[in-house]
Order: C-alpha cells, then structure tokens, then sequence
C-alpha cells in the first residue's frame, strides 16, 4: 500500500463521516465486531496513557428502553442504531496505572527500573491533583477516544451520532454504576444509515486558525 492509498483511504473515512440520525434498526452489529471497533478506538491517546475512558454498550431492547428514559429528545437514534455506546470518564483511573506499566515493561517497551521511577514521579503528581483537575483532563481523554471510536466505525462502514442530549446527571445509577466514580462524556448511536444524511459545511481554515 502506497503512501498516497493510505492517505486517500484516511480521507474517505473523515470526509464521509456524517452525524446519523435515523438508523436501519434490522442491522445488527456483532459483538466480535463491536469489541475490534472499540480495541481500535482505545489506540487514542491519553494522559500519562492512563486510558480513563470507559465504555457501556446499550443494545439490548431493555437497555434501550432505560435510555430512551434518559434521552427522550434523541430517540430515533436510540431506538433505530444497532447500539448506543455510553462512554464515560473514570474518576478511579489511576488505579490501573501500575498495571499499564508493567504491562509495558512485560512487553519490553518500559525498563523496569524506569517504570517504577515514573509512577513514583505519579503517584505525587495525581496524589497532589484536585479532583476538578482531574475530571477536566479524563474528559479530554474521553474526547478523544469518542472520536477515535466514531472514525473506527466509519472505517467499518457504520455511522454514528455523538450525542449530548441526555440527562447525565442518571445515566450511571440508571445501569447501576456508581455516578460518583463515572463521569458521563456522550452517547454515541452506531449503525447503518437509513437514509443519507445532510451535508454540512467547515469554515474555512483562515477563520479558524493563524500562524506567528
């Protein structure tokens, strides 16, 4: 594959991304292909690689009927989408770090001595963090595996819909998570269109960035 392929593949995938709302609820997506559109999502980068995001995949009929619930104001998404990822920060994250470094030092990417210099440098770093602090920055993070994860599906021919639209402030307790240590991030609907979505426009880049 040539250099030129894979940008060309890389633009067809962000260029025909769309925000869908109205899905063709006979299409089904398994749970073998939701797990490697997820793992690839998870290649995202994240802070200290402390990987905060977490993830509920809502496609049962039951799950759905406590979201719709939730997110009366985007139920065709909810109703009609093969799921509905939920993603969420976790306030507990740091928790795995020492797991996530010796797995690298396990795999050779870390020396050992290394490692265990930088989660001391961590342990003082989070330990010192205000929780604010760290709830902005496992939001970023979640960001930008939610991105990762709508592109992913679009790579796999899916479309999807971030939404914002829901009553964050339930969703955890409501599938019986503990809504202190899961910090809502979005829904995001996926599926197969029903119908093509609109097209919309960018502003152009002079408007929205400046060099110096």
């Amino acid at each position: 594959m040539t250099v030129n392929s894979v940008i060309k593949d890389y633009n067809e995938v962000i260029s025909s991304r769309r925000s869908v709302r109205v899905y063709d609820p006979a299409v089904k997506i398994s749970r073998e292909e939701m797990t490697e559109i997820l793992e690839e999502a998870t290649l995202a980068p994240s802070s200290v690689n402390l990987q905060p995001w977490r993830f509920l995949v809502i496609d049962s009929p039951e799950g759905k009927a406590t979201l719709e619930e939730l997110a009366p104001g985007n139920l065709n998404q909810v109703k009609t989408s093969s799921a509905v990822i939920a993603v969420f920060g976790d306030m507990n994250a740091f928790d795995n770090a020492d797991d996530i470094m010796s797995s690298s030092v396990e795999r050779g990417f870390l020396p050992q001595e290394v490692k265990e210099q930088v989660m001391a440098n961590y342990t003082t770093l989070f330990g010192r963090m205000s929780p604010e602090t760290f709830r902005e920055m496992i939001l970023i993070d979640s960001g930008l595996v939610s991105m990762q994860f709508m592109l992913s599906a679009r790579a796999h021919g899916y479309d999807t819909n971030p939404i914002g639209g829901y009553d964050k402030s339930r969703i955890a307790e409501a599938f019986g998570m503990d809504k202190e240590r899961y910090v809502p991030v979005m829904l995001i609907s996926i599926g197969k269109a029903a119908k093509e979505a609109r097209k919309t426009t960018r502003l152009p880049i002079d408007r929205v960035a400046q060099w110096k």
